[in-house]
């Protein structure tokens, strides 16, 4: 992948402006996937401490190997501080790739510029939070979106136009299952790694209880088991959702790998099994029909970042609202959460 955006296709007339806020890995993942679309222009960078060093941005870590160092150019402009960004009038759209705690102070200031926001997940660390930026967006000319990159991931995105045209009948039961070593981050006490934060279940398993949103409806309810850690962060949690007439329908979150790295879901249709497991590589997605032998599906499309930025991006040149992921979505995904960390704790289902 080039550094730079001078082996790009030829841009659009009109491109989007877009500035990156947070450079940690994630915002590093967002940038790569903006300059590698002809659809945005970066013009600006911000971080508080992490700032490109005479163009250059050192690569990161996350939960795959380090990556390559970004060339930015010099028409991008570096901001230290996300008041001094939204006083930039050419700034569209602003991607926050910033820490939990920070996304509501901030994705409200967005949008009251008049600005775009893509924000990445969660939008709050709770519904209240995150309720009071959906009021705010209701009322502003900017479009807000959470970062739900599992919508628009290869072979999830599949997934959900085979449940919706019951391409195999309908889905009798479905288990999801997202698991990890614990992240640096977390382990320093940062982003969401306290007890007050959420821990995996707000971080990563978020992910699957959007995705259980997304094909079947909001649940009636959650019944969840797990793993807390001594101050109280849930590292671990399995969670069953009631679905009255099915599917039955549940997902396992976890930041308890000795080390590595796995996404996985099966569903069992009325004429087939779908079956994805990260692990096999090109082979992950396999489909057993009733009566003939496996067979790969191979999925188009790179990587959900890449997916959800280019629909991002596409939205806002169109001037239309999203819809794959809304608004509403993100706060949808943080009350199922929030019920399946009332039902953990306390042990007894939690009504929706």
């Amino acid at each position: 992948m080039s550094n730079s955006q001078s082996s790009h296709p030829v841009r659009p007339a009109n491109p989007v402006n877009v500035a990156v806020v947070g450079l940690g890995f994630m915002g590093v993942t967002h940038l790569r996937a903006y300059l590698d679309n002809p659809q945005a222009r970066v013009v600006a960078v911000c971080d508080a401490v992490r700032v490109p060093v005479n163009g250059v941005l050192s690569g990161v870590a996350g939960n795959i190997k380090k990556s390559d160092d970004i060339v930015l150019g010099p028409q991008v402009k570096v901001f230290r501080t996300l008041e001094e960004l939204l006083a930039a009038p050419e700034v569209e759209l602003v991607d926050l790739c910033t820490p939990t705690p920070l996304h509501p102070a901030q994705a409200m200031a967005v949008l009251k510029a008049g600005k775009h926001v893509l924000c990445e997940k969660p939008l709050a660390r709770t519904s209240a939070a995150a309720r009071e930026i959906l009021a705010v967006a209701e009322q502003s000319p900017g479009f807000l979106m959470p970062a739900m990159c599992m919508r628009f991931w290869p072979g999830w995105s599949w997934l959900k136009q085979v449940v919706v045209e019951q391409t195999y009948g309908k889905v009798l039961a479905a288990r999801f299952r997202r698991v990890s070593a614990m992240p640096a981050w977390s382990q320093a006490g940062t982003y969401t790694g306290g007890g007050d934060l959420g821990g995996a279940l707000f971080d990563l398993h978020i992910h699957d209880t959007d995705f259980v949103n997304h094909l079947f409806g909001r649940p009636a309810g959650v019944f969840a088991t797990g793993v807390t850690s001594p101050a109280g962060a849930i590292n671990h949690v399995v969670t069953q959702y009631h679905y009255p007439g099915g599917p039955s329908v549940y997902a396992e979150g976890s930041w308890l790998l000795a080390s590595g790295f796995n996404m996985a879901y099966t569903l069992l249709c009325e004429r087939a099994t779908l079956d994805y497991d990260l692990a096999r590589g090109s082979d992950a997605l396999i489909v057993s029909e009733t009566g003939q032998p496996p067979r790969t599906v191979k999925p188009e499309g790179t990587d959900g970042y890449a997916g959800e930025v280019a629909y991002i991006l596409d939205c806002v040149a169109r001037r239309r609202a999203p819809r794959i992921v809304t608004a509403r979505d993100g706060v949808t995904a943080l009350e199922i959460c929030e019920a399946e960390e009332a039902s953990l704790r306390t042990g007894a289902v939690t009504a929706l």
